[in-house]
């Protein structure tokens, strides 16, 4: 079946389905992700294991739903968004239910950190990707709403874990969850297929050897364009402090002395913020006041300050507000991140980029809890690991500062004709839109590598799934 090939993203229209289907898609995932400690609990008592062994089980699914991620989009670009995303709902609602088989570790590794993770990795990456080509200007706002579910969810989920499980049992409580894990099939098949302008210019020309279709799938052609390696580079650094306060700053409240209750409001306060943050980083985008990727980086550093800050709140009041003050600005981070890639890639090589993206931003993600308890082991508080995590944090958003034409506004350079990949992070001006918020000329990989390929008018699509 053939579609009709638009010269835009429709922003809007069956786009805020799509939307609505990453809102779901994110709340399922993420929000089990962060309310499992429930299950946690219940797993080091049933196996008799130490603790550091049953945090495998959480480490594992976020490894392979991250480092899987490029998979995930290159399986999209090949055989389509839906299909993928829908098997990557069965085999995460598959692994959590074999996981209420288990009789050891060993199959929690594999039931829900390997199966789990990959189901995930093959629904949250081209989803992402395909919210991002619906939307332009409003891509902000949309992205924005569509990952604001985690918060929410994770404040139900929480609650209705321990019931289940009090219910239940832990073994009938994860067939429950994997009941609910299992609705992002549906999910999947909100996600329609869109054809773009953009698609056109980058068709791959017929490609003979496996090696050169590889390349193409996980669009390997970006590590090459100095504005997407630096841009993953500062996504590395960041994520290398972004989630250590999730980790050590309920340990770090308690060690100073504030009472299990105290510290547990902490948490609450942090993801009632991180939705504010979310929603008000959509708010900021469809007011086109800024560039995304200014905002992006003012944001980066500002939460880099709010860590480095962590040290000095001796009073539970303080540390209150330095913890609202972080949920507030990290949760507007990650649908800032990335709507601002499209900004770097363009819409055409969205999907592959978000793959590599995840990929690598994840070594940063997985080091830097671990390191921080490092620290804090040597040190014998966590004031160094707070210091450490905020400058990571600050150095990630003063990198930003040299992708290429990040201080363009009012003028850009206009687009070389060498097939240079750092062409990517050159941006045009379009009749009508904000010169701050323009879109960026993307790599092409047909008719030779970087080479762009005029768009006539009236060209179709040949054919879509």
């Amino acid at each position: 079946m053939e579609r009709p090939v638009l010269l835009e993203p429709p922003d809007g229209g069956w786009g805020w389905l799509v939307a609505l289907a990453v809102f779901l898609e994110s709340g399922l995932i993420f929000g089990v992700i962060r309310s499992f400690g429930v299950f946690f609990v219940e797993f080091v008592g049933h196996f008799g294991e130490p603790a550091g062994r049953v945090s495998w089980v959480t480490s594992i699914t976020i490894a392979i739903l991250l480092f899987a991620s490029p998979v995930g989009t290159a399986l999209s670009t090949q055989y389509g968004t839906r299909p993928v995303v829908m098997a990557g709902g069965i085999l995460l609602g598959l692994g959590m239910f074999l996981a209420s088989f288990a009789t050891s570790l060993t199959h929690l590794y594999l039931s829900i950190g390997l199966l789990s993770g990959f189901g995930g990795a093959l629904v949250f990456a081209p989803s992402v990707a395909m919210l991002a080509r619906y939307f332009k200007r409003r891509r902000g706002l949309a992205t924005a709403v569509a990952f604001s579910a985690p918060g929410l969810s994770s404040l139900a989920f929480s609650p209705l874990f321990q019931f289940l499980v009090d219910s239940y049992g832990w073994r009938g409580g994860l067939m429950i969850v994997a009941g609910l894990t299992f609705h992002l099939v549906a999910c999947g098949t909100l996600l329609r297929p869109l054809a773009l302008a953009e698609d056109l210019a980058l068709a791959p020309a017929p490609q003979r050897s496996w090696l050169a279709k590889l390349s193409s799938l996980f669009g390997l052609a970006l590590l090459a364009s100095r504005p997407f390696l630096t841009f993953a580079v500062a996504g590395l650094l960041m994520n290398l402090g972004y989630l250590v306060p999730f980790a050590h700053l309920v340990p770090h409240a308690r060690e100073i002395g504030f009472d299990e209750y105290q510290a547990a409001c902490l948490v609450s306060a942090m993801g009632a913020t991180d939705l504010c943050g979310r929603l008000v980083a959509g708010w900021l985008d469809a007011r086109r006041a800024f560039r995304l990727l200014h905002i992006l980086t003012l944001w980066i550093l500002l939460t880099g300050v709010t860590l480095l800050l962590v040290p000095f709140g001796h009073t539970y009041p303080i540390l209150m507000g330095i913890d609202i003050c972080y949920g507030f600005l990290a949760g507007a981070v990650i649908p800032l991140k990335f709507s601002s890639l499209v900004e770097i890639v363009g819409t055409g090589r969205i999907s592959e980029a978000t793959g590599l993206i995840n990929l690598l931003e994840s070594f940063g993600a997985l080091a830097g809890p671990p390191l921080s308890g490092f620290l804090r082991d040597v040190t014998g508080s966590y004031t160094v690991s707070f210091i450490a995590s905020g400058t990571f944090l600050m150095a990630g958003g003063l990198v930003l500062f040299t992708v290429p034409n990040f201080c363009s506004c009012s003028t850009a350079s206009p687009p070389k004709q060498s097939g240079d990949p750092e062409d990517a992070g050159n941006l045009t001006h379009q009749n009508g839109d904000h010169p701050c918020t323009r879109e960026p000329w993307a790599l092409s990989s047909g008719n030779g590598p970087g080479q762009r390929s005029p768009l006539k008018s009236g060209q179709q699509r040949p054919r879509e799934e």
